[in-house]
Parts: structure tokens; C-alpha cells; sequence
């Protein structure tokens, strides 16, 4: 069998574990042949950092898809995450259908908003270009916050209602059609997880709530639950890896009372995924 091959379409962020210098490693580490498209670099990510530098390469994300095409370089998903402008969302869209053949997966992790507010540098009207990416995606792992604001509905404070989280599913699925992992969502103290859905059935995975916060948690369940979907896990199997996985992340950074902005010790952690995924 030909070994799979992934473009991820993420900004590289030199310090900080996020975007490209997570979705690389980890789902490379799972066997799969890991191609990149940047749409920027930054010195730091954005959170919690100041004084960062930033370089937008918009200019590069097409020319980069046709020289592939050209090349007779396909892909069997394309992974899109961190793009800084409306601009980027129509770049990225033509990247991909330059690169994809008719099986191709279009997975979009909306990365935009965390904690009910949207991220610096984002117009208030960006979640509503980010929705037109998801729409044509096949899959799309939104938190809770973003799915909020690309519905137009108020963000609500967790724990959550089982009927708030099905408000988001159902309203995002009307939007897009896409399958959804929506990511954040607890019920109570003790867990936290996703709930997936498939335009039918709600199905809810979960891991335990631990107490701390890092930055690129989500890039890091999002290239996860990719590196188990290409190694043929059901959609439900490989978001409850994901949710195992970044749990365990978190509970190795804990114990060494790390800089929040860091991000996490995922790199201890991936002979562990190696073995969930049994390869």
C-alpha cells in the first residue's frame, strides 16, 4: 500500500508548539508523509507573546499548489489551520483543488477564536469568510467558541447543556454539510472532550479535565485526529485518540510547571500515540 500524504496549510510559528511545528511531527510520527504549505511566520505565536515578527505568505500559497500539480503531486487530505487573512481563505481554497484528487479529504480546523473572543488581528467579520471554508470541507473540528461566532449565536460559559452543544452541531452541519468534531465540550467538572456528528448522530468522547491551560492544545487534538483518520480509524475512534493523546500531553507539562505560551510536551508523548494507533 502507498504510504498516504497529507498537505498541511498552517503558518509556521518559530517558538510557541503550534500549527506547522505541531501537525509535522505528529503526523508524520504516524506514518504518513507529511507535505506543508505556510501561510506565514511568526517569531512567536500570538498568544501571550508581544513584540512578535510577522511575515505573510499569501503571495506563495498558490504558486506553491501549481508547482505540485505540475509535478503530478496529489494528496489524500489536505489539513488547513491558522490563515491570517480573508485573503488566505480564498488562496487556500484554489491551493487545494489544485492539489486534490476526487478522494481527497478537506479537513478545516477554523482556528480563530478561543474563550468566547476572537484572536488579535482578526476584522469582526472574519468568521463569517472562515464559514465559507468550512462549507467546502469534508470535515471540520471547530471549538466551541468559533462555532459560536460563525453561527452568530452567543458564546456560553462551561459547563455546557447538552442542548446548547446540539444547537452548535446541528447549526454548523445546516451551514456546511461537513462532518463535525466540535472540540471543548464538558458537561460537568471531571471531563472534557468533543462531540462528533454526522449531520444524524451525536457521539461524545471524553478524557479527563485537568487543571491547567496551554497554547496549541487544539492544533494538537486537530493532528492527531488526522494522523488516526488516515490510518483508517472510524471518525469517533480517532477523536477519542485525540482527546487520549492531548490529555496525556498536558498531564506531562503539568508536572513540570510550564510556561503556559510554551505549549505542550507533546514530543514525550509520541511513542504513546505510535501505540494507540498500533502501528
Amino acid at each position: 500500500m502507498a504510504q498516504k500524504r497529507v498537505a498541511a496549510i498552517h503558518d509556521i510559528s518559530c517558538f510557541g508548539k503550534c500549527s506547522l511545528t505541531v501537525a509535522l511531527p505528529l503526523i508524520s510520527a504516524a506514518g504518513i508523509e507529511t507535505a506543508v504549505i505556510p501561510t506565514a511566520v511568526l517569531s512567536t505565536h500570538t498568544g501571550g507573546f508581544t513584540g512578535y515578527i510577522f511575515r505573510d505568505l499569501s503571495e506563495d500559497i498558490v504558486p506553491v499548489a501549481r508547482h505540485w500539480k505540475s509535478e503530478n503531486i496529489t494528496v489524500d487530505a489536505v489539513y488547513t489551520g491558522y490563515l491570517c487573512s480573508k485573503q488566505q481563505i480564498y488562496l487556500v481554497l484554489e491551493a487545494a483543488r489544485l492539489i486534490s484528487r476526487r478522494d481527497t479529504l478537506l479537513i478545516t480546523d477554523p482556528v480563530m477564536a478561543d474563550n468566547g473572543k476572537l484572536y488579535k488581528g482578526f476584522d469582526r467579520d472574519f468568521p463569517d469568510y472562515m464559514l465559507k471554508l468550512c462549507a467546502a470541507a469534508d470535515i471540520i473540528t471547530p471549538n466551541i467558541t468559533e462555532a459560536a461566532l460563525m453561527l452568530g449565536v452567543k458564546y456560553m460559559e462551561p459547563p455546557y447543556t447538552e442542548d446548547y452543544i446540539k444547537t452548535l452541531l446541528e447549526g454548523l452541519y445546516v451551514k456546511t454539510h461537513a462532518k463535525i468534531v466540535l472540540t471543548g465540550v464538558c458537561f460537568d467538572s471531571r471531563r472534557i472532550g468533543a462531540a462528533v456528528f454526522d449531520g444524524e448522530n451525536a457521539a461524545y468522547v471524553f478524557s479527563e479535565r485537568l487543571d491547567a491551560v496551554y497554547h496549541g492544545t487544539g492544533d494538537v487534538f486537530a493532528s492527531t485526529l488526522i494522523a488516526a483518520l488516515l490510518n483508517d480509524r472510524s471518525l469517533k475512534a480517532a477523536a477519542q485518540i485525540a482527546a487520549n493523546f492531548t490529555c496525556a500531553c498536558i498531564r506531562r507539562t503539568m508536572e513540570y510547571d510550564a510556561d503556559m505560551r510554551y505549549g505542550v510536551n507533546f514530543e514525550s508523548q509520541i511513542p504513546n500515540l505510535i501505540k494507540y494507533l498500533e502501528l
